[in-house]
């Protein structure tokens, strides 16, 4: 989500750029979004760790690596660029051909990373990782970083028989881990100040344990909703139709910002500063580690974007 900005300032400042991007197959409908982007390239990273040493697996594990290599090495490259600034990426960003850049050992999330890349520039940490990250492509290309914020995706309002025929607000209640949870009274109180001002919640999830929390939570509110499994682009139109969006930290949350929709973000395990939501307007972050906002903070908040 924060490297979209950059795929957008690369077209601006190079109409004619061809941009491919590597992604985790779980998340590659997200770049797709991007009409910029030519090409998305799913690596299987975190699947293939899990099955390369399985006797019933690793053949086919190995034959995927094999054909991911030879897509990846399919073009001469310009610039490879790592933002990620992983050894993983890293490793990657070396596999492929052309020049790789990325951040030096100094600034990079993994120090030992910038020992894979042919160039390096020093990137302030300080500052919001979407900042951080157009700095480094506009380095590397040699462009002034003073374009406006663009994360250059949109999607249409989803259509579905299960939507009710009125304004709903998107609740995001599930992240990766338990601590980053906000309290599920908060959520009702929430639900109960969003039904006040005439919208319905509709809360999506994906894992069984997710949906078992969606489930419980919608019952405790007035016409609300646990939505049905949902693919990444069907998710994108469901955000494009929200008439605002509360979510905790997680992917979804950054989504809803980048489709331009009144966000408010709930941190309860981290901080905000260079990680949070991010956009021009219509984003609020609340909390921080150890300090979840309260339901009245985050129902100011809301009530302020919708005025």
């Amino acid at each position: 989500m924060h490297n979209l900005p950059v795929v957008s300032d690369i077209r601006a400042r190079f109409p004619e750029a061809v941009i491919d991007w590597v992604a985790e197959e779980s998340f590659a409908a997200l770049p797709r979004l991007h009409p910029a982007v030519r090409r998305v390239l799913p690596v299987a990273l975190r699947r293939w760790r899990g099955s390369l040493w399985s006797p019933e697996t690793w053949r086919q594990t190995w034959r995927e690596m094999v054909d991911f290599k030879q897509r990846l090495q399919e073009q001469d490259y310009d610039l490879v660029l790592d933002t990620q600034g992983l050894v993983k990426s890293a490793l990657i960003a070396r596999l492929a051909s052309g020049r790789s850049a990325g951040n030096a050992a100094e600034t990079v999330r993994e120090p030992l990373a910038a020992r894979f890349y042919d160039t390096t520039y020093t990137i302030p940490q300080n500052q919001h990782a979407v900042e951080r990250y157009r700095w480094l492509a506009a380095a590397a290309l040699d462009y002034s970083p003073d374009l406006p914020l663009d994360y250059g995706i949109a999607a249409t309002p989803l259509v579905a028989p299960w939507l009710r025929p009125q304004p709903y607000a998107l609740l995001l209640t599930a992240t990766s881990g338990a601590a980053k949870l906000w309290p599920e009274r908060d959520w009702l109180a929430l639900g109960a100040a969003l039904h006040a001002r005439g919208l319905s919640c509709v809360l999506p999830a994906g894992s069984v344990e997710e949906r078992e929390r969606a489930q419980r939570l919608a019952a405790g509110m007035a016409l609300a909703v646990a939505a049905p499994a949902l693919t990444l682009d069907a998710m994108a139109q469901l955000i494009a139709g929200a008439a605002i969006v509360v979510g905790v930290d997680t992917g979804l949350t950054h989504l809803a910002a980048a489709l331009n929709r009144p966000v408010v973000a709930l941190f309860c395990s981290t901080d905000p500063v260079q990680t949070g939501v991010y956009a021009t307007t219509n984003a609020v972050n609340l909390g921080n580690i150890g300090a979840p906002p309260s339901a009245d903070k985050v129902i100011a908040a809301m009530q302020a974007l919708q005025q």
